[in-house]
């Protein structure tokens, strides 16, 4: 059955990103690209690492930024209140290098909220551990690597979630 949502006026089968205290402009400009042209929801969690003016996040942004919906939320409490996961069959799926589940393992809905941590480092591990992440996936890598671009790990994912979704609302 594929489950679908309307995210700024858009049906949709995308499931939302999270990003959790974002500290690269040019990424979270890239994902609110990703999130416009998937119909998803992009989560901010703060603190962020730079304002929201700036020009990098605006350039990588291109003309997206009205066709996206951000939602920005102080911190990981307040994110968890607003998705309430236990209310609304809304599975929190945590993506990190420690995993041992591949993201392309797990059958996706558009309830689901992905969430990435910020580069370098990742999400912490009281995040990933916190009761209401229902689990952690990884995107395999080669060994000895850190991690892959955040924007591109969130693009990867989403679009492996659209796609069982039958892409509703793709052209």
């Amino acid at each position: 059955m594929v489950m679908m949502k309307v995210a700024n006026n858009f049906e949709t089968t995308a499931p939302d990103i999270a990003f959790f205290e974002p500290r690269i402009p040019g990424n979270t400009g890239a994902a609110i690209r990703l999130t416009a042209v998937t119909g998803s929801i992009l989560h901010l969690i703060e603190p962020l690492g730079f304002d929201m003016t700036e020009a990098k996040l605006k350039r990588a942004g291109l003309d997206y930024h009205d066709l996206a919906h951000v939602v920005m939320h102080k911190n990981f409490d307040e994110f968890v209140g607003y998705v309430k996961p236990t209310e609304n069959d809304v599975r929190i799926i945590a993506f990190t290098t420690t995993a041992t589940r591949a993201y392309n393992s797990v059958e996706y809905n558009s309830k689901d909220v992905l969430l990435f941590g910020p580069e370098p480092d990742g999400l912490p591990r009281d995040v990933i551990d916190d009761e209401r992440v229902d689990f952690d996936v990884r995107i395999p890598m080669r060994t000895g690597l850190r991690s892959l671009n955040l924007a591109n790990s969130a693009s990867i994912a989403l679009y492996e979630a659209w796609r069982q979704g039958d892409f509703v609302g793709g052209v």
